[in-house]
């Protein structure tokens, strides 16, 4: 006699995997997208790391464009609400808020494969402008916000300086990036002997930021 319970189970399963799919295809899409760029990237590719069909594929995203959006939006612009949140809800200083900010990003985006989106669409902006313009509006510009959120909290509350804030906010990004671009296409290139320790560039970047180069005056 046939046993229900053990019919479900592999039905079950065969759910579960199907659910899952774009979000396994958004996986193998970002994997693909760093390793290859968005260009060389093909949407068969996609489908076989993920172990489906191209039309499975497209059944979610229809185009290629739409996939990365989908990863971009998966692994860093759908974050910005959870960071605004943690912003309003900081119970400690400014300079603590900002050197949480740059370790939180490295540990969250810079470790993880999503840190190769940046270098990407640097590279492959002039090829795809709708790329770009896309990133603009879902990362960029956010980002620049909720950094300016960050300094304006400081200048509010007399820790910080009158800073320009376009420009200030600049300087907490530019040492992301570097980092990023070390990651992904400098590391490569260089002896072992000039290898970079994230956590300590950063605190390095850090001390630059909040104590400047000068000595105190005695």
């Amino acid at each position: 006699m046939d046993d229900p319970a053990a019919d479900a189970e592999p039905k079950q399963r065969r759910v579960r995997r199907k659910e899952a799919r774009p979000s396994e295809l958004v996986e193998a899409a970002l994997a693909l997208f760093v390793e290859k760029g968005f260009a060389a990237t093909r949407v068969e590719e996609v489908a076989a790391r993920a172990g489906v069909s191209k039309g499975t594929l497209f059944l979610y995203f229809p185009s290629k464009e739409e996939l990365f959006k989908a990863v971009v939006r998966e692994t860093i612009a759908g974050r910005f609400t959870e960071w605004h949140q943690e912003l309003d809800n900081f119970q400690g200083s400014n300079a603590e808020l900002v050197r949480y900010c740059m370790h939180s990003w490295w540990e969250r985006i810079g470790m993880t494969a999503a840190s190769g989106i940046t270098k990407l669409v640097m590279s492959e902006a002039s090829m795809f402008p709708e790329i770009a313009a896309f990133y603009q509006q879902e990362v960029i510009g956010p980002g620049h916000d909720l950094l300016r959120r960050v300094l304006q909290r400081g200048m509010d509350s007399g820790e910080f300086r009158p800073l320009h804030l376009d420009y200030a906010v600049y300087s907490l990004i530019a040492p992301m990036i570097f980092l990023l671009m070390w990651k992904h296409a400098m590391t490569p290139c260089c002896p072992a002997s000039h290898t970079i320790d994230p956590i300590t560039f950063i605190d390095s970047q850090l001390s630059l930021l909040l104590n400047g180069m000068v000595a105190p005056a005695c």
